[in-house]
């Protein structure tokens, strides 16, 4: 239920998340009563959207700002800072201690090229340059032992070259430290005594995993975005505290989980896909309680496309990303990202080809629509000259929508240039966009092994709505979830993640062979971690809860696979079945009775937050009837056409209504195709029939 009309019921929860054009805001009361609120991002300065969309919120319910925040239990934030510092070069001066013999590692990244058959293309910039990669001597050999001691003078004499060189956060990562990271502490801990700076990022505090290049690639990064994230963090945190937040805020992590800025200020690489990765949550609460669902997310905003897939009530982790180039190792979810949002630019090129993005428009200046002085033809200013989207207020009021501006923008930069009248240029721009979109799906659907026909698309984000029933239909799946809050899709997700603490620990055994007491004192330490982690933010008893996890692989094999096993007890033989059953699926084959091979433990502590149902809404009592209607283009096919045009808020559960149709709500609005069908499910959210009518029809037939 979205915007109660009841007066807030405290305690409440605040979910904040900074996108590349709004900053959403969701709050959540004891009642269970949401309210949803967008405000500009402040791009310089991600702070002022949050508290910008924070004074909105306070002024719309008529309370003092200290007392909104004051009876907020829980307030959970999700920031691009930590990937916009890498996309931005803007990063601190980072110096590297490695092991002596090699300091070249990272640049030569083991030859990694994401297109192999591309030799040209230049690999990023290097965080570290060589001038500030130095050795020390000392080794940890293969079965962590070691072989040769640090050598002290070797870190006082770096300390110096770091300080001439005004070097501002130190990675230290030394060879097989995953095993054994004794070495590292010694080195940290010298560097303390010779070296004035404050940011020290030990690759064996940071992720202790196998792989020296992805961890000392990972060490570099978290080092070159600690003293921004951090700072700004802890700013933000205090400013919230003196405003009157009675407990500091959560972050989300990259895990889909989250985490206390005291816990993520060591690690801020853990931030990296910080609020795309609140799609975890928003999935769940997309499924009925205990469900394991099949959804497809496609999250739509205003700069790009974020994808994520829950097969069977659970999204995919993997420990390997790669952002702008730069290779790391940091528990994930699975999200494929592309540059298509609202504020996407459609160009023509030197050939007279239409291309819709990746660049875009941003929040300044925006669309040409927004008459903020943008000139570029965007995505919604197709759709504004394609009928679809309103012209006036948008997102609450947040930004205004002139038609006669987008029209101008079209027909200036793509209607002529291509010989076309603007509403075909702009019918184009939503055709190639389209098409993107489907791409991007299929990147983790298809190609993931999935059958789509198995799955619902779940069209989030403020524009995510407008394309639901055409990227389904391409996709073949048959139904596609419309979210009434999918402006805030993320935000509201905040409020429904966990707070996740991950541990791994380097495990080397055959899984027929393995010791089952070594395994279980393997478990147990890293457990104790968790359980300790979780208490310490308030969770214990049933509300903290672990689950174990290892990693297998083949013989010879360089990846592992991630699979989950039963507390009680450790089977070989289960482990195996579930193993095989993941390698079929992802790679197409096993091996049947070959080796397979242990190689970590992990343990997933979550502490488990109440989420407690909002009172349902009352059915539909009598047909709905359209605010309007307007001449819309719906497809090639069926051109333009008058279609209703519906208020949400008219919508109840039991509502059911033929396509054509668009629905207006406060953060979206929602397109439904002519051969679809509309139903008001039980959650209150808007789910899709796909091509529903024509079935229909067939079987009168």
């Amino acid at each position: 239920m979205v915007d109660s009309p009841v007066s807030l019921v405290a305690p409440w929860r605040i979910g904040v998340d900074v996108g590349g054009t709004f900053t959403d805001m969701v709050l959540r009361d004891a009642a269970g009563a949401v309210r949803i609120y967008k405000a500009p991002s402040v791009p310089a300065d991600p702070s002022e959207g949050v508290l910008g969309v924070l004074r909105l919120a306070a002024q719309q319910l008529d309370l003092p700002l200290s007392a909104l925040l004051r009876d907020c239990a829980l307030f959970v934030h999700g920031s691009t800072v930590a990937t916009n510092t890498i996309l931005e070069k803007k990063g601190a001066k980072v110096g590297l201690l490695t092991t002596d013999g090699f300091r070249d590692s990272l640049e030569i990244r083991r030859g990694i090229r994401e297109n192999q058959w591309d030799h040209r293309a230049p690999f990023p910039q290097v965080l570290a340059p060589r001038y500030l990669r130095l050795p020390v001597r000392g080794r940890i050999g293969a079965d962590g032992r070691e072989l040769q001691p640090v050598v002290a003078e070797d870190v006082d004499k770096a300390a110096e070259i770091f300080a001439a060189e005004g070097v501002e956060s130190v990675a230290v990562c030394l060879f097989n430290s995953f095993l054994d990271g004794s070495h590292e502490r010694r080195v940290g801990g010298q560097l303390a005594k010779s070296w004035n700076g404050r940011w020290v990022s030990l690759s064996s505090d940071v992720m202790p995993t196998m792989g020296e290049y992805e961890r000392s690639s990972t060490a570099v990064v978290n080092a070159y975005v600690a003293p921004k994230v951090t700072s700004y963090l802890k700013s933000l945190d205090e400013q919230l505290r003196q405003l009157g937040l009675p407990r500091s805020l959560l972050m989300l992590q990259s895990n889909g989980g989250a985490v206390s800025v005291d816990q993520v200020a060591t690690r801020p690489v853990m931030l990296v896909l910080s609020g795309p990765a609140a799609g975890v949550g928003a999935l769940k609460g997309c499924a009925a309680p205990g469900e394991k669902a099949n959804l497809i997310s496609m999250e739509i905003g205003g700069t790009s496309c974020d994808v994520m897939v829950m097969a069977r009530g659970d999204v995919p982790v993997a420990d390997e990303l790669v952002i702008d180039g730069y290779h790391l190792t940091t528990p994930s979810v699975e999200i494929h990202t592309v540059g298509a949002g609202g504020g996407t630019v459609a160009w023509v090129d030197d050939a007279g080809l239409l291309h819709v993005g990746p660049q875009g428009a941003g929040a300044r200046p925006g669309p040409a629509a927004y008459g903020l002085g943008g000139e570029n033809p965007t995505v919604t200013d197709a759709q504004l000259v394609l009928g679809r989207l309103r012209p006036g207020p948008l997102a609450g009021g947040a930004v205004n929508l002139d038609s006669a501006l987008a029209h101008r923008a079209i027909e200036t930069k793509l209607a002529k240039p291509l010989g076309l009248s603007v509403e075909d240029a702009a019918a184009g721009m939503i055709r190639l966009l389209e098409q993107n979109l489907l791409h991007a799906v299929e990147r983790l659907s298809i190609e993931r092994g999935h059958n789509p026909s198995t799955f619902t698309l779940v069209a989030a984000g403020g524009a995510g709505p407008m394309h639901g029933s055409s990227v389904a239909r391409a996709l073949g799946c048959r139904r596609a979830l419309l979210p009434r809050a999918a402006g805030a899709f993320c935000a509201m997700g905040m409020l429904q993640s966990d707070v996740r603490q991950d541990y791994l620990q380097v495990f080397l055994a055959d899984l027929d062979k393995v010791e089952p007491a070594a395994l279980e004192a393997g478990f147990a330490e890293i457990e104790a971690r968790a359980r300790e982690a979780l208490l310490r933010d308030g969770f214990e008893g049933e509300a903290a809860a672990t689950e174990r996890q290892v990693d297998l692989r083949y013989d010879g094999q360089q990846w592992p696979v991630r699979v989950s096993i039963g507390s009680s007890g450790f089977d070989a033989a289960a482990a195996r079945r579930t193993f095989e059953a993941e390698h079929q699926r992802l790679f197409g084959h096993i091996q049947p009775g070959g080796r397979i091979d242990i190689t970590a433990l992990r343990i997933v502590g979550r502490g488990r937050l109440d989420w407690t149902p909002a009172a349902a809404r009352s059915p539909q009592s009598a047909p709905p009837k359209p605010r309007e209607t307007r001449k819309v283009w719906i497809d090639p096919t069926h051109g333009w056409r008058e279609v209703p045009v519906y208020d949400g808020d008219d919508l109840r559960p039991g509502c059911s209504l033929a396509g054509p149709l668009l629905i207006e709500e406060r953060t979206t609005t929602a397109f439904v195709g002519p051969r679809d069908l509309l139903e008001v499910d039980e959650r209150d959210d808007f789910l899709v029939h796909i091509d529903a009518q024509a079935t229909a029809r067939e079987a009168a037939q």
